[in-house]
């Protein structure tokens, strides 16, 4: 994630304001004419608050290493820094960091940068941006565009809407009420996703997921970790896995599509009473496929240790399409 910004002249009546290592702060200048703040804090904690007055307040402690503070307009935007020493690039410690309060426009977009710093942001209703490496990240009450990610921090999102993305690689995430265009990756943490709605995509390598969602379209990947999923109406939901298990209890709305794969790991669907659907199951080097809907039984191959199964319910208006290669198959 990289933030790009245009060059503005300097405004005359911006503020710079410098300060001592561990000083205090408590500083406000007006946000007139700005569509933009911008935040860079290396270490500590930053809390960062959408609030309905026309300004942009800093207070708080800064970083025991700080060699400038700098809180200006540029233009459009509003540019807040805590610069330190690169040598203290190269620890982590939240404790000599700054601890900051941060209140701005709720409609203004926000951008935060940070190393090893925790952020916490709530109440903006345009759009947010975060990285961080090792921080951890809590967002709460934001609207539009939300881009939250960490390498190795964790994630912890709430009631937000519009198009979110929560990215981490070792980290967790923990969602709760996200609704829009969701989309959760992370590569060796875990997703503990719930009440979300809308179109819900999830990727994860090694990690394991959890999901209790009313999304009508979902998209899910694992590799090698397990994925649960309890899912209300579905429309159209994709799935793969590799050594990993999948097991997902939906309904499957009318012209609902499903289509899952995998290679050994076991694909299991619990669907609601009365599904109406058109069934195509395939086991293509020695997988098992087991049906607990109908009387229908899988027919193994002349040649070769592949199976299938095909049979329909209902009107069969829905379709579910599964593969696999050595895991088993299990629908009822």
């Amino acid at each position: 994630m990289k933030f790009y910004a245009k060059v503005f002249p300097i405004v005359f009546a911006s503020i710079a304001f410098s300060s001592w290592a561990g000083e205090k702060v408590d500083q406000t200048i007006s946000a007139d004419g700005v569509n933009r703040v911008s935040i860079d804090n290396m270490r500590g904690k930053v809390k960062i608050i959408g609030w309905d007055q026309e300004n942009v307040s800093v207070s708080g402690e800064l970083d025991d290493e700080t060699q400038k503070f700098i809180f200006q307009q540029n233009g459009s935007r509003i540019r807040i820094k805590v610069k330190v020493p690169s040598r203290t690039r190269n620890y982590n410690n939240n404790k000599d960091g700054s601890n900051l309060i941060i209140k701005m426009p709720s409609d203004i977009r926000m951008e935060f940068e940070s190393v090893s710093s925790d952020v916490e942001v709530q109440k903006l209703t345009v759009g947010v941006e975060v990285e961080t490496v090792s921080g951890d990240v809590i967002a709460k009450q934001l609207k539009e565009h939300v881009e939250l990610g960490s390498v190795s921090g964790n994630i912890k999102a709430s009631d937000i809407s519009g198009n979110i993305k929560l990215s981490t690689v070792s980290g967790n995430i923990d969602s709760n009420s996200l609704s829009g265009k969701v989309s959760l990756s992370t590569v060796s943490g875990n997703i503990d996703d719930n009440d979300s709605s809308g179109r819900l995509q999830l990727k994860v390598v090694s990690g394991d997921v959890s999901s209790k969602t009313r999304a009508t379209e979902i998209s899910s990947k694992n590799i090698s970790g397990n994925t649960k999923l309890k899912m209300a109406g579905v429309d159209e939901l994709y799935t793969s896995v590799v050594s990993g298990d999948f097991d997902g209890r939906l309904s499957l709305n009318k012209n609902g599509l499903v289509k899952a794969s995998g290679v050994s790991g076991d694909i299991t669907f619990k669907f609601q009473d009365n599904v109406q659907a058109n069934f195509r199951l395939s086991a293509s080097a020695g997988g098992d496929i087991d049906n607990d809907i109908t009387s229908h039984r899988a027919t193994k191959a002349k040649y070769g240790p592949s199976s299938k199964l095909d049979f329909q319910t209902g009107d069969g208006n829905g379709s579910v399409k599964a593969s696999t290669v050595s895991g088993e198959i299990y629908v009822k």
